[in-house]
C-alpha cells in the first residue's frame, strides 16, 4: 500500500462501522467500535514519551491530498505553530502489528497517534484538559475519520491520560520543534527540577450545526433546531475575527451528549454538525 495504511483499507471496506478505538459497541454510529485493549494488563509507568528528533518527511502519507469516505483531506505543507483543541480517540488491539500509513509498524505500547492533516512524522504534545495529564506522541498514520474526533492515540498514550475507560477525553494538543524540544531538554538537564503537575484547564464543549455570513441564515437554522430538539441552548454567536454567525449548541456536558445531538440533527438532514472546545 501506498500512502494509505491498512486501517484505511479497513474503513474503506467497512462503511457501516466506524473504527475508533473503545473496547464496547454502541448503536450511535459516532461510537461504533470493534478494537480493545490488551487482554492482560500492562505497567505502562515504565513507557516513556516519545522523543521529538529532526527526521524527514516520511516516503509515505504524505500526498497533498487523499480521500476517504468520499471526503478529501489536505496534507499540512508543516506543523510549525500548530495548536487545537477538540476529541481524542484510541485505537489498539485490533491494529497491532499492522502498517500505518507513514509504512511504520504500529505498535500501540508505543507513544504514537494518528491524525487527518499533520505531516508525518510530527511530534506533538497533547493535554487532557479534564485532568491535566500531558503527554508527547509521535504521529505516524492517518485518522480518525471522523467529523467529531481531531486525534487518535495509541492505546499506551490514551491510557496514560486516562481516557481509554471512557473512550474519548477532550484534549488540546500542540505541534513541537525537534530543535527547540532538544534545546529545552538540554537547559533543562543543567538545573534541578521539581515535578509540578499541569492544572486542569477551563474549557466548554459545543456543538457548531453551521456557520454564516447571513444573520438571518444563522437565526432560521438556529430556530429550525430549537423546533426539531426541543432545547433552547442554542445560539447564533457573531465571530468577530471570521466574520461570520455560528450556530452553536451548548455548552454541553460531555462528549456522549454532543455525539447524541449530533446524531439526531444528522439523522434530520438539519446539518452536519461538528464539536467545538472553546
Amino acid at each position: 500500500m501506498k500512502a494509505h495504511s491498512y486501517r484505511l483499507v479497513l474503513l474503506g471496506l467497512s462503511a457501516v462501522l466506524f473504527v475508533s478505538a473503545c473496547g464496547t459497541v454502541k448503536k450511535n454510529r459516532y461510537q461504533i467500535h470493534q478494537d480493545r485493549a490488551p487482554d492482560e494488563n500492562i505497567d505502562i509507568s515504565h513507557i516513556p514519551d516519545a522523543i521529538p528528533s529532526n527526521q524527514p518527511r516520511s516516503k509515505y502519507g504524505n500526498a497533498d491530498s487523499y480521500r476517504v469516505r468520499g471526503r478529501t483531506y489536505r496534507v499540512m505543507k508543516n506543523s510549525q505553530g500548530y495548536r487545537a483543541r477538540g476529541v481524542a480517540s484510541w485505537y489498539g488491539k485490533k491494529f497491532h502489528g499492522h502498517r500505518t500509513s507513514s509504512g511504520e509498524t504500529y505498535n500501540m505500547y508505543a507513544m504514537t497517534a494518528a491524525h487527518r492533516q499533520l505531516p508525518l512524522p510530527t511530534w506533538v504534545r497533547v493535554t487532557h484538559l479534564g485532568n491535566g495529564r500531558s503527554v508527547i506522541v509521535k504521529v505516524n498514520d492517518r485518522g480518525p475519520f471522523h467529523d467529531n474526533r481531531l486525534i487518535d492515540l495509541s492505546w499506551a498514550a490514551a491510557k496514560k491520560l486516562g481516557i481509554t475507560a471512557s473512550g474519548t477525553g477532550v484534549v488540546e494538543i500542540e505541534a513541537i520543534d525537534p530543535r527547540h524540544y532538544q534545546q529545552k531538554t538540554r537547559a533543562a538537564a543543567n538545573r534541578p527540577t521539581t515535578q509540578v503537575p499541569s492544572p486542569t484547564a477551563q474549557y466548554r464543549l459545543y456543538l457548531q450545526a453551521g456557520a454564516f455570513v447571513s444573520r438571518n441564515n444563522a437565526q432560521q437554522l438556529q430556530k429550525k433546531l430549537q423546533d426539531a430538539l426541543q432545547i433552547q441552548s442554542i445560539r447564533a454567536v457573531y465571530s468577530a475575527d471570521k466574520r461570520l454567525y455560528r450556530v452553536r449548541i451548548g455548552p454541553l456536558a460531555n462528549v456522549n451528549e454532543a455525539d447524541r445531538l449530533a446524531e439526531q440533527i444528522s439523522q434530520r438532514g438539519l446539518a452536519q454538525p461538528h464539536i467545538v472546545v472553546d
